[in-house]
């Protein structure tokens, strides 16, 4: 909410117009969002800690997405471009030699960081809308600035994607900085990213005394672990790349007592999205055996999700041509096809190709100081310039 309200404020004094919270998010498809009391607590700790007040309304049901829109008033596509403005749940290095640390710019929050660079991506997405009002006048078409919340856990993209925010989109350029790319190396158009499905899974059992009635007892962990350990059994599908991860396994009170609850959770993946829905199935028959075996009920709900894409070969040519002019660009490459993790823009992009838009995820090399959802995690900071400039100078090619 504090980073949402932030964002905000600096867009209205760019002159931007500005829809927020329930405008751009349809609330029947936010996956994983904190409940209301956690809500109303991280309202409060906003408000206390630099939120901009006169914005942050919008943003107190906890549905903190951004379009911002500015209208040239003269003939000309509709460019979107979408940045990720959130943040992981690691406590970030205290390390002298983290440059983060040393320079005193790292995270204020306990167990709170930008591992991941949608603090880099905020800015850049900052630093273009600064460009686009400055050159208003000499721009053609309607701009839109995506801020999103909530790309980690794949939870944010498609709310706003079925709120419909890239509609009326002809050209969307979504974008992220490392993921192993090399400082002054761009790639056009990374395919490859997998199908996704973030799964939580709740056992419920009932609780007796493991010495003097544990036949009266319904072990919830015993059916959480037999299911942790058999999705791993899941078969492997002939068509493409498959992943299953149990990541967290919560359950029991007590050493002499039997485990009456028990929280699960998987994540499957697949190399498309017919691919994915397979093992999520698959895993879902193996929660419902465990269940069975252990005489204890359950509940699956879906907290994040992601889907294939195959980008838009033609829009990432005028990206990789712009690249190629760049002096600071020394290396692009115009598709990457190669398996990558996981992306929810690919909401975005599947909306704006079905529209008979084009749509793109390209990637700005940089030098890490250590991988990504790491706790040193650090970007060189020429990289956010750079991209803001390659990003404007497509933008005016596609005029």
């Amino acid at each position: 909410m504090r980073t949402a309200s932030i964002v905000a404020s600096i867009l209205d004094e760019l002159g931007f117009g500005l829809k927020m919270g329930r405008q751009v998010m349809s609330a029947d498809y936010v996956m994983g969002k904190p409940n209301q009391e956690e809500t109303a607590a991280h309202y409060q700790w906003a408000l206390k800690n630099g939120a901009k007040k006169e914005y942050i309304e919008p943003f107190k049901e906890g549905y903190t997405g951004i379009v911002a829109t500015m209208d040239t008033k003269k003939d000309g596509p509709t460019i979107a471009f979408r940045v990720d403005m959130d943040a992981l749940p690691i406590h970030e290095s205290e390390e002298a030699s983290h440059f983060p640390q040393k320079e005193g710019f790292s995270s204020s929050v306990p167990n709170t960081m930008h591992a991941c660079g949608h603090d880099a991506h905020t800015a850049i997405g900052l630093g273009l809308a600064s460009l686009i009002a400055e050159h208003k006048d000499s721009l053609k078409g309607n701009f839109k600035l995506i801020f999103q919340p909530a790309e980690e856990g794949t939870r944010g993209a498609r709310s706003m994607a079925e709120a419909g925010v890239v509609d009326d989109v002809d050209y969307l350029i979504a974008s992220h900085v490392g993921t192993g790319v090399p400082d002054g190396h761009f790639v056009a158009s990374k395919n490859g990213f997998l199908a996704t499905s973030k799964l939580d899974v709740t056992f419920k059992g009932v609780s007796s005394h493991a010495g003097g009635n544990p036949e009266e007892g319904k072990n919830a962990l015993l059916a959480a672990a037999s299911a942790a350990i058999n999705i791993y059994a899941i078969p492997r599908h002939s068509e493409g790349a498959t992943r299953i991860n149990a990541g967290e396994l919560h359950a029991g009170s007590g050493r002499n007592i039997i485990a009456d609850k028990a929280v699960l959770k998987i994540e499957t993946r697949g190399e498309t999205t017919k691919i994915n829905e397979y093992v999520k199935a698959q895993a879902e028959a193996v929660v419902a055996g465990s269940a069975q075996m252990y005489g204890v009920e359950y509940e699956i709900q879906t907290v994040g999700e992601a889907i294939s894409a195959q980008e838009s070969k033609e829009l990432a040519t005028v990206l990789h041509a712009c690249a190629q002019e760049a002096s600071y660009i020394k290396e692009c490459i115009l598709e990457d096809d190669s398996p990558a993790g996981s992306e929810d823009a690919t909401f975005f992009i599947e909306r704006v190709q079905q529209s008979g838009g084009q749509a793109t995820y390209c990637i700005f090399g940089t030098e890490l100081a250590a991988g990504h959802h790491n706790e040193k995690f650090d970007i060189k900071e020429d990289t956010m310039l750079n991209a803001v400039k390659l990003l404007f100078e497509a933008l005016k090619k596609l005029q």
